[in-house]
């Protein structure tokens, strides 16, 4: 305490009447409680938390200019029963003896009993220790405690007057409770303060508005909005006091006030003035300076700030700036942002001081996080400065391309690119295009700027291979989306030459290129029918993780699934598709357009299981989720779903009209031509035309074991036993495929022992197939079986249905059945209606929504569910009910 005088050096002396050690007057109405305004709002929540300070020694109340420091401890120490000694510092209060002058004639005047003469500072620049000591000595003998309340202690900054105040605060003991308001944290020993329990805190987040408290606030100024327009306001603002009051009281002036508040230019606002005042204006030039050039800046650290400022020593600038709640945001890891209205103030008077600059800036910013910063960012200073080029170059030399297609940062980057003109040249700016292009699948326009691109980069040169690979991946979504297996291979090939090119590390940064190469590719070879290879391209996408390849791994899983229900694995295929649906909720991705095939799967394999409502449910939810065009591999099973939908509720004609529908593409495919010809052909059946279905099937016929098991049953319509037992019994048992095509050739060889007379073998043909559907769920071929396996079943002593309800009309021997597992527990109705829900491939989302509920009540229902049931999946709670009969 250097101020502080020595026993018997500077005496205190009786003070002259309302006069301070310089002679001048006291100031009354700096020691005057402030008045809250009409509009004062009380929160009840800070009230509370400052109520704590009467139980702790030392309060602080910090936050920046205009968030209601003030008039929040003027409405709690209006509202208390003692006195208050209340104090405004002023910025003439760095000279000790006259900052304590004043704090003794608060306390004076607050009229506390028990504060006797302690004297006064004779010395301006000086106080004696022994006026301290007296005083804290005082305060400590005093029965009630004395709350003293210094607001605006910003102010004070001189270390020896908080030293001084310090030994005060100690040594009162319990007579006093000091209240801090201030900008800035005091020098205090604070820590102390903490690690003991003495220190009571609302700071600046405290101080926030939350937007109910801002819808009270704009009510009270007359102003009633919707909760979006208050949420909005809220967000912009950050809940800051003083931005809320000078928002209301200027959207009271106008015809739409919502509109206002929506839409209001905060440079040339009320705000403006306060903002610019109070907190610009009282930073020294070089600060300015530095603050106006960040504004452009949506967050920054020190280097990029030295980067755009020509300075060295933006660090401590940025941290001083923090710490004095001069709207500098603190995000951690010495990264900064302005409190939004300050940075669109700060941004409107950078153009007024100095008219050019900003795009400047863009410029130096984007080229310093190219090297150093994150890629969003670079791209979004790279527009703002217009250099469209340096743009594109940065997303394409990144390796960035495929975030147009994985869900993530594809809406941004469309909207950014969307405003790069046409005239940009350079082989980047035609790749983004063409990027764009298919992203909405549009591959007629991406070709022109994919040529104009591999112009550009045919002659070889240093530091474009990134460029090359990302035609190399836009190439495979073109020839995927225009059914051309034979292009997409060759991208492929090209692609992974190049990738011998590329940094490993950079690569490993992106792990959607690869995935969405992968699984373009799997769609490619899946079209021309392939399946071994597509599955050898898919299993790497669909066994990924990580956010960036959810997409991806979605699309490769209904490949998957595709590929299973159409060799006969339909349990499989509905795992695969539930797997997908899991990963899409798992990251929030809310109905991607990836998820029609999967839907378009699940259908299919509703329509085999005889679950028609639930087959047209998925159906419609698949034409919904479809993107427009659709590959050809959506387009073509759309239209098989379609057809067999038909055909399962004895539509034949809509069945065949159905099919009759071109899928474009630039090669035909073997398996949506041979599905298409089983569709033709059981319509053709169905209409009693048992001839016209062989025929249809005469080319099919040993190209996939469905169709000769189809030629097999159209012979027999056709009364033809023996063609149809030659036909299955060439059947190599390796191309039978799986359950779904068993089946039905083993319904096909009962038939024809049964019209032959055998109906021992018939039964145990039947026996097998019905054990062999009951693992699968199937019930669609028994059901187009027609009536010789009803009467065939009839004939034996068998009970237990094969399916329970109305429909149940087929019988399996009790041997087939499987015990059911118990319930542990009863499932409430709630939780059946949940389960229902769930069983029909409904997201949390949607279960909320067709419920009326939330979807946290949706979750609680599941996890009894789940419980319950003895499972911890979805799937398995779906396939864990249909056992118990739940559904």
């Amino acid at each position: 305490m250097s101020a502080v005088s020595e026993r018997g050096g500077n005496r205190s002396r009786p003070p002259a009447a309302d006069v301070d050690p310089l002679g001048d007057p006291f100031l009354r109405t700096r020691f005057a409680v402030p008045v809250r305004p009409a509009t004062f709002m009380r929160r009840q929540r800070l009230t509370e938390h400052l109520g704590q300070a009467l139980d702790t020694p030392l309060t602080m109340v910090d936050g920046c200019a205009g968030a209601g420091k003030t008039l929040l401890v003027a409405d709690w120490a209006a509202h208390l029963e003692g006195p208050v000694a209340w104090l405004t510092v002023d910025a003439c209060d760095q000279a000790p003896g006259v900052f304590w002058a004043y704090l003794l004639e608060a306390l004076r005047a607050s009229g506390a009993d028990g504060i006797g003469d302690v004297g006064c500072p004779a010395d301006a620049g000086a106080v004696d220790h022994g006026l301290l000591a007296r005083l804290a000595a005082q305060l400590n003998d005093r029965d009630r405690p004395l709350v003293v309340v210094l607001d605006e202690y910003d102010r004070v900054t001189a270390p020896e007057i908080t030293d001084q105040l310090g030994f005060v605060l100690h040594h009162a003991g319990r007579g006093m409770h000091l209240v801090l308001v201030t900008r800035t944290e005091p020098t205090l020993p604070l820590h102390r303060h903490r690690a003991d329990g003495t220190l009571t805190e609302i700071r600046d987040a405290e101080l926030a508005f939350t937007p109910e408290e801002a819808a009270t606030l704009l009510e009270l100024h007359g102003l009633r909005l919707g909760h979006d327009a208050v949420r909005a306001l809220v967000e912009r603002t950050r809940g800051w006091a003083a931005g809320l009051r000078l928002c209301a009281l200027a959207a009271r002036q106008s015809g739409d006030p919502e509109t206002y508040l929506k839409e209001f230019e905060a440079g040339q606002s009320t705000i403006a003035d306060f903002l610019l005042a109070e907190v610009l204006a009282r930073q020294p030039a070089p600060t300015q300076d530095l603050l106006l050039r960040v504004s452009v800046l949506d967050r920054f650290c020190p280097d990029l700030a030295n980067a755009l400022t020509g300075r060295r020593d933006a660090g401590p600038l940025l941290a001083g700036l923090h710490r004095a709640n001069a709207f500098v945001e603190h995000l951690g890891h010495s990264w900064y942002r302005l409190h939004p209205l300050f940075a669109e103030i700060l941004k409107t008077h950078l153009g007024v001081r100095f008219p050019g600059l900003e795009t400047d800036l863009h410029r130096r910013a984007a080229q310093w996080l190219r090297r150093f910063g994150p890629l969003p960012d670079t791209l979004a200073h790279g527009a703002a400065a217009g250099d469209w080029e340096f743009t594109a170059r940065a997303l394409v030399d990144d390796l960035a391309l495929g975030q147009f297609f994985t869900g993530l940062r594809s809406g941004g980057l469309g909207e950014l690119f969307a405003r790069m003109p046409p005239d940009t040249t350079g082989a980047e700016a035609d790749l983004v295009r063409a990027a764009r292009e298919l992203s909405g699948r549009d591959p007629d326009h991406a070709r022109a700027h994919l040529e104009q691109a591999r112009r550009e980069l045919a002659p070889a040169g240093p530091g474009r291979a990134a460029a090359r690979l990302g035609c190399a991946l836009l190439d495979t979504l073109a020839a995927r989306l225009t059914g051309a297996p034979d292009r997409a291979e060759h991208a492929a090939r090209t692609a992974r030459e190049l990738g011998q090119d590329i940094p490993a590390g950079l690569l490993d940064r992106h792990p959607e290129l690869p995935a969405l190469l992968q699984t373009h590719l799997g769609a490619a070879r899946l079209w021309a029918g392939r399946f071994d290879d597509a599955r050898t391209a898919l299993s790497a996408p669909a066994t990924g993780s990580g956010g960036a390849t959810a997409l991806p791994r979605q699309d490769a899983l209904g490949q998957l699934a595709l590929i299973d229900y159409l060799t006969g694995w339909p349990t499989r295929a509905e795992r695969e598709c539930l797997a997908a649906l899991t990963d899409a909720e798992r990251f929030s991705l809310a109905e991607p357009a990836g998820l029609g095939l999967v839907h378009l799967v699940l259908a299919a394999v509703a329509v085999d299981r005889d679950e028609l409502d639930d087959a047209q449910t998925l159906l419609d939810r698949a034409t919904a989720l479809q993107p427009v065009p659709p590959d050809p591999v959506t387009a073509a099973g759309r239209v098989l779903v379609q057809a067999r939908l038909h055909l399962a509720h004895g539509q034949p004609g809509a069945a065949l009209e159905t099919v009759g529908s071109a899928v474009p593409a630039a090669v035909a495919s073997p398996w949506a031509e041979n599905h298409t010809a089983l569709v033709v052909s059981a319509a053709h059946l169905a209409e009693g035309r048992p001839e016209t279905a062989v025929k249809v099937l005469e080319d099919a016929v040993g190209r996939e074991a469905a169709c000769t098991v189809a030629a097999a049953r159209a012979h027999l319509a056709a009364g033809d036993a023996d063609t149809a037992l030659d036909l299955l019994d060439h059947l190599p048992a390796e191309e039978h495929g799986g359950p779904a095509v068993t089946v039905r050739a083993l319904l096909a060889r009962a038939e024809a022992a049964d019209r032959r007379g055998d109906r021992t073998t018939a039964r145990r043909l039947a026996t097998r197939a019905l054990a062999e559907a009951r693992r699968e769920r199937l019930r669609r071929p028994f059901l187009e079986a027609g009536p010789w396996l009803r009467r065939l079943l009839r004939a034996g002593a068998w009970q237990e249905p094969a399916r329970s309800g109305p429909d149940a009309r087929l019988r399996t021997p009790p041997h087939t059945v499987r015990p059911a597992a118990l319930v542990v527990e009863e499932l409430s109705g709630r939780e059946r209606d949940v389960l229902q829900r769930l069983a029909r491939m409904m997201s949390t989302e949607e279960i909320a929504a067709d419920l009326f509920v939330s979807v946290n009540t949706v979750k609680t229902h599941l996890k009894s569910v789940y419980r319950k049931l003895g499972v911890n999946r979805r799937g398995d709670a779906v396939h864990r009910a249909r056992e118990l009969h739940l559904l």
